[in-house]
């Protein structure tokens, strides 16, 4: 990839500029959808991806390339004084390219988190949640172990699922190595990532292994065939739009995979008690906000220790975009922070 520092810095200074002129060169007025205003720096990203060519009708490699090119004239540094340590892990059939980050003071009581990044399962990377995961293990103080499992087209479902589950197994019974205390492991991810998360709590429950210590479910994708209130509303929304979820289904899925499977869609799960205390967040401009919201009322009623918050003004992917906007790095810590409560709640 070309040196994107000269556009990276163009981009913060143009994102620098008040609201009125980023709103005005965005095109005017504000984007308000569904009681929501549109934070004005995602207004003007938003408008400047107007006219270039929709992810469906990309191939995936282009539609990854793409994705690498946002991630990284949108995210953030690392956080100073986090290492951050290339590993493999074992995966459903092959060794996974992973990252481990470890803060400085990690504190030696807090749980190893395994992450799966966000992507439809068909786009991204170790480098599209380096940011967060750096973020988390500061804020949480806690080791994060970030995996690269297999992706569709190439490796349709469930190939990326069995690959997370077998590297939250391995986690879990390694992660004194990472400073943890033994088998002392929370599971994570965004989007696809959060699919993964809520399915590997279910599995859990199915087989009878211990659960997490908690999930964190940011803006998950809980029901691939859902076409809720919120996938109407935001149907165009960017990044993700119900176009671009049905793209990456149609990859993701293959022609025999029934929607309603439990470990496509775990939302659609019959029976969700019993299950690890869950953080779930949600973005306010997403066509998949009231999958979450809609299953944090079920663990909620059905006994599990839940925590909700939503973040209005914020885009699906916002983890990925903490370098351009003040609101999502802002959001990205409060996520930790409340992550680092509920384990010190649970734990006393």
């Amino acid at each position: 990839m070309a040196d994107l520092g000269p556009r990276r810095l163009q981009l913060r200074l143009l994102l620098s500029l008040p609201t009125p002129v980023l709103r005005a060169l965005a095109g005017g007025g504000v984007v308000y959808k569904g009681g929501r205003t549109l934070d004005p720096r995602l207004q003007f990203l938003a408008s400047q991806s107007q006219g270039a060519p929709p992810i469906s009708s990309l191939t995936p490699d282009q539609a990854r390339a793409v994705s690498a090119g946002m991630v990284a004239l949108l995210a953030g540094r690392a956080e100073k004084g986090v290492a951050i340590t290339a590993l493999t892990v074992p995966g459903a059939e092959e060794p996974l390219p992973a990252r481990a980050y470890r803060s400085a003071d990690q504190d030696p009581s807090a749980p190893l988190l395994v992450f799966a990044h966000y992507g439809g399962g068909v786009i991204g990377d170790l480098d599209t949640c380096e940011a967060f995961c750096s973020i988390l293990a500061a804020t949480v103080r806690c080791p994060v172990l970030s995996v690269a499992y297999r992706l569709a087209p190439e490796y349709r479902f469930p190939d990326g699922l069995d690959d997370m589950l077998a590297a939250w197994r391995w986690g879990r019974e390694h992660s004194a190595e990472f400073g943890a205390p033994a088998e002392h492991a929370a599971i994570g991810g965004d989007s696809m990532g959060g699919n993964f998360a809520a399915v590997i709590c279910q599995e859990m429950k199915r087989t009878g292994e211990p659960q997490p210590v908690l999930q964190l479910l940011i803006y998950p994708a809980l029901d691939v065939a859902g076409d809720g209130p919120a996938m109407q509303t935001y149907a165009d929304a960017w990044p993700l739009s119900r176009e671009t979820m049905q793209w990456f289904m149609g990859h993701y899925m293959g022609p025999e995979d029934a929607p309603s499977d439990p470990r496509l869609s775990p939302g659609r799960a019959g029976e969700v008690g019993g299950l690890a205390p869950a953080l779930i967040v949600g973005a306010g401009f997403d066509p998949l906000l009231d999958q979450g919201e809609a299953y944090a009322r079920r663990l909620e009623q059905a006994h599990v220790s839940v925590r909700y918050r939503r973040y209005d003004a914020l885009a699906h992917a916002f983890t990925a975009m903490t370098g351009a906007c003040p609101a999502a790095d802002a959001a990205c810590r409060e996520i930790g922070a409340q992550m680092r409560d509920m384990i010190a709640a649970s734990a006393g």
